[in-house]
């Protein structure tokens, strides 16, 4: 039989604690559809003045053949499904040419190619529930100079665990050769744990393996500092007088010329997140509870300050 006392003493949270205890009690249903769907997502965003990557236009049907015509005129954009998970259908431009547009991995696509990928989309091959589903075509992200490095090809996210609307967990995703420039741990890509109280980075994990390095630009992926952390604590905060979910996952990336933007919502977050901190969840759940009922009407100013204090005390 295997001993459960290392994951309680590290105060680990497993996938059923987390469904039972936090995201059923804590995310009404009716409230899915908002983070779901990405367009919903980022138009409510949007409206409430939170950073989010320039929507260029979307696509709802496979006869809206004047899509091509625009993407003719953009050089660097990013195709995702609107319902889409784990990072897939995402198509990353980055240049054109007089032959076609050059993605990720310096690989040439015709536009046959875009409406194929489109088509699939449209159809429901990358949604949840294989639905059909809306595509997005949205500004393309640079990531920022002090990340870049580190980084194989695409653009590192932070991930943050957003509990009662207080900041509790985060880390930086790093892509990989191997996830294809996403920062997708399920496709490769490294999860490296965040000091909450001043946004540098900490050892990381590579397939569930303790790292040091990046495997493929075999820089340092500690001792990093995050830039504009204060402010990504803030409008994380701020999400939760929004969208009103109880536990969910905000994934920001820094912009070079923009900084800090909000690209998804997750109202089911992974729980690599606590392997790639070596700290696990529940002591900073607990901690927030302890606050009491009134934690959801504080500002989002004192509910960062809250969660340095519990970062503190875990």
């Amino acid at each position: 039989m295997i001993s459960l006392s290392p994951f309680k003493e590290f105060g680990l949270l497993g996938i059923n604690r987390r469904n039972a205890s936090y995201i059923l009690p804590r995310n009404p249903r009716r409230l899915y559809p908002l983070v779901d769907d990405k367009l919903k997502t980022k138009e409510l965003l949007g409206a409430n003045r939170l950073p989010v990557p320039e929507l260029y236009f979307s696509i709802a049907h496979n006869f809206e053949s004047n899509y091509l015509r625009e993407l003719k005129f953009l050089k660097q954009f990013v195709i995702k499904p609107a319902r889409g998970s784990g990072g897939k259908g995402i198509l990353v431009i980055i240049d054109k040419n007089e032959l076609g547009w050059v993605r990720i991995g310096r690989e040439l696509l015709s536009a046959s190619d875009l409406e194929y990928h489109i088509s699939n989309i449209l159809a429901g091959l990358y949604s949840l529930g294989g639905l059909p589903d809306k595509v997005i075509i949205e500004y393309r992200v640079r990531s920022h100079l002090s990340l870049r490095p580190v980084a194989f090809q695409g653009v590192p996210d932070i991930r943050i665990i957003l509990y009662r609307g207080i900041p509790v967990m985060s880390m930086l995703r790093f892509p990989t050769k191997e996830s294809g420039g996403k920062a997708n741990l399920h496709e490769g890509a490294i999860g490296v744990g965040v000091d909450m109280l001043k946004g540098i980075t900490l050892n990381g994990v590579y397939h569930d393996k303790l790292i040091e390095r990046h495997p493929d630009t075999r820089i340092p992926i500690s001792g990093i500092q995050i830039p504009f952390w204060d402010l990504i604590l803030n409008e994380a905060a701020k999400i939760f007088d929004v969208f009103k979910l109880g536990y969910m996952g905000i994934d920001f990336v820094v912009d070079q010329a923009l900084g800090p933007l909000i690209l998804e919502l997750n109202a089911r977050p992974g729980l690599n997140i606590q392997l790639a901190n070596g700290a696990g969840l529940l002591p900073r759940l607990n901690a927030v509870d302890a606050l009491g009922s009134s934690v959801e009407n504080m500002s989002f100013s004192r509910r960062v300050e809250l969660a340095r204090e519990i970062t503190k005390c875990a």
